[in-house]
């Protein structure tokens, strides 16, 4: 004898249950798989070679300042005059000169380039200074 069922939605109802299971691990592998591109490495510089050089942690708060080969100036990835880069400098160092500042130079950038951000932040009286290298 077979028995009805009393309500006839009963048998079109579907269990959601193993499709939010299954949006959940596409999520969880997308996020995994996904790779985060810090603007900084973006660019295309290539810093000179030294052989001794120390290996580098990087600080919290701290500036990282790039000149190209073409003598363009970027803080924290955003190209920069060099007023804007002055009074940015005088900022931070007002509120810390010891924040730490590396220069990032391209291997082909001027010399002189360099040594003029190098001479910025000093002037804005930043004390931590350091000089992005490569290992030979």
């Amino acid at each position: 004898m077979r028995v009805q069922s009393r309500d006839p939605l009963d048998e079109l109802a579907q269990n959601l249950a193993p499709m939010i299971d299954v949006v959940f691990l596409l999520l969880i592998f997308f996020m995994v798989a996904t790779t985060f591109v810090d603007p900084e490495q973006e660019l295309d510089l290539e810093p000179p070679t030294t052989e001794s050089g120390a290996e580098w942690t990087e600080a919290p708060e701290e500036l990282v300042i790039q000149v190209t080969r073409d003598g363009r100036i970027l803080l924290e990835g955003l190209e920069l005059d060099e007023g804007t880069l002055r009074a940015r400098l005088d900022q931070v160092a007002r509120a810390n000169p010891s924040t730490p500042v590396t220069l990032r130079g391209d291997e082909e950038a001027g010399y002189g380039a360099v040594v003029h951000v190098f001479d910025l932040c000093r002037l804005a009286g930043l004390t931590n200074l350091g000089l992005l290298t490569r290992e030979a």
